[in-house]
C-alpha cells in the first residue's frame, strides 16, 4: 500500500514572477529565521501548483484543491487556530492522477488587512495549501507560507508630546518629543528640561518598550519587551539644563502598531524615560507612541528584524558628561 513507503508525490508551489518578488526575513513559530515571498495589500496571489508522481505511483482521489489562509495562533491553544481569511480554488475534480502534472492558481484582490507577525505569544501567518483528498488513505498536504507587510500614509495629526513629572520638592522635569507617531525608520527628536534637581542623578536613558497583549476580557495577557535601550546623559544634571534627545529607530526590531486584531492581540509601542540616582534607584515615565510603516522592509532594502541592529547611521546621538554642579 502506498502510504506505508510515504506520499506517492511530491509538490511545489511557484509563485508567479517568482524570481522578481522580493523577499523578507521573517521567524517561525521556532524563532528560527527563514526568507519569505513578501505580498502587500490588495497584490493579487497566484503561481502554479507542480504534482510529481514518483515512478511507479499513482492516486486516486476525490479532488485537488489549494488554500489561501489567514491565520492567527496563540501559544497557549495552538490547537485551535483562528482563520480569518479562507479561500480555496479547485485543482482537479475527483479522478485519478497517473502522470505529474501542473494546474495554475490565482487568488485575485485578496484583502490582506494585517502583517505577518511573530511575537512571544502570538503569531500571524499567511499560507497556501495544496490538498489531494484521498477517500482511502490520508490526505496529502503541502504548506507554503508567505509575508506580508503594509505601507501606511502619513497622519493627517500627529501632535509632539509634551508632560511635566517629578517628585515634589525633589525633581521636576519637563520632556518633549517632537511627535507621537513615528514610521519604523524614523527619528525620536525630543528635550528634556531641569526645573528642579535636589536628588543626585547618575545617568538618564530612554528605553523602547513592546508590549503584547493576548486574550480579552478576564483572560488578557501582557508581556513587555525591551527593544533597545539608549543613554541620553551621563552626569549630573542641574536646574535650568537641557539635553537633546535624537533616537533612531530604524535599527531596531520593530512593527506597526496593532490594535485589538480580531479581537486576539495587540501591539503597542512606549518610549520608557528613565532617570538613575547615585543609590541605583530609578525613576521613569512611559509614554504611549504609534508605529507605522512608510516603505516596505525587504531583504534588499534595508535592515531586518532578524538581522543583528546595526550602529544608527547619520550624525551621532547627543551626549554629554557633565560633573556634579556643573552645567554645559
Amino acid at each position: 500500500m502506498a502510504f506505508l513507503f510515504g506520499a506517492p508525490c511530491d509538490i511545489d508551489i511557484e509563485f508567479r514572477d517568482q524570481e522578481r518578488l522580493p523577499q523578507v526575513a521573517v521567524k517561525n513559530e521556532n524563532k528560527e529565521t527563514e526568507n519569505l515571498y513578501l505580498f502587500t495589500g490588495m497584490e493579487n496571489v497566484c503561481g502554479q501548483v507542480h504534482i510529481k508522481l514518483k515512478q511507479g505511483k499513482q492516486i486516486d482521489h476525490i479532488g485537488i484543491k489549494i488554500e489561501l489562509i489567514g491565520q492567527i495562533e496563540l501559544l497557549y491553544d495552538r490547537g485551535n487556530p483562528y482563520e480569518f481569511t479562507s479561500l480555496v480554488r479547485e485543482l482537479e475534480t475527483p479522478g485519478a492522477l497517473v502522470e505529474s502534472k501542473s494546474y495554475t492558481f490565482e487568488f485575485a484582490n485578496v484583502e490582506k488587512q494585517h502583517e505577518t507577525y511573530t511575537g512571544n505569544n502570538v503569531r500571524l501567518r499567511y499560507f497556501l495549501r495544496v490538498k489531494i483528498t484521498r477517500q482511502y488513505a490520508s490526505d496529502i498536504k503541502h504548506i507554503v507560507d508567505f509575508a506580508v507587510q503594509n505601507t501606511s500614509p502619513p497622519p493627517e495629526i500627529n501632535n509632539s508630546i509634551k508632560m511635566e513629572v517629578g517628585i515634589e520638592d525633589c525633581l521636576h522635569i519637563e520632556f518633549e518629543y517632537n511627535k507621537s507617531k513615528y514610521h519604523l525608520a524614523d527619528v525620536v527628536i525630543g528635550k528634556i528640561f531641569f526645573l528642579l534637581v535636589r536628588i543626585k542623578i547618575k545617568h538618564m536613558e530612554i528605553v523602547i518598550i513592546k508590549r503584547e497583549s493576548t486574550g480579552s476580557g478576564p483572560t488578557t495577557y501582557n508581556e513587555s519587551e525591551n527593544i533597545a535601550k539608549f543613554e541620553i546623559m551621563d552626569g549630573a544634571p542641574v536646574r535650568g539644563e537641557s539635553i537633546p534627545i535624537r533616537l533612531f529607530l530604524a535599527p531596531y526590531e520593530l512593527t506597526p502598531s496593532m490594535k485589538n486584531v480580531h479581537n486576539k492581540f495587540s501591539v503597542k509601542y512606549y518610549l520608557n524615560l528613565v532617570l538613575v540616582d547615585e543609590e541605583d534607584r530609578r525613576y521613569f515615565k512611559q509614554q504611549e507612541i504609534h508605529l507605522w510603516r512608510k516603505t516596505l522592509r525587504t531583504l534588499n532594502s534595508g535592515p531586518l528584524a532578524a538581522k543583528k541592529p546595526a550602529p544608527p547611521s547619520g550624525p551621532p546621538p547627543e551626549r554629554r558628561a557633565a560633573s556634579p554642579g556643573t552645567s554645559d
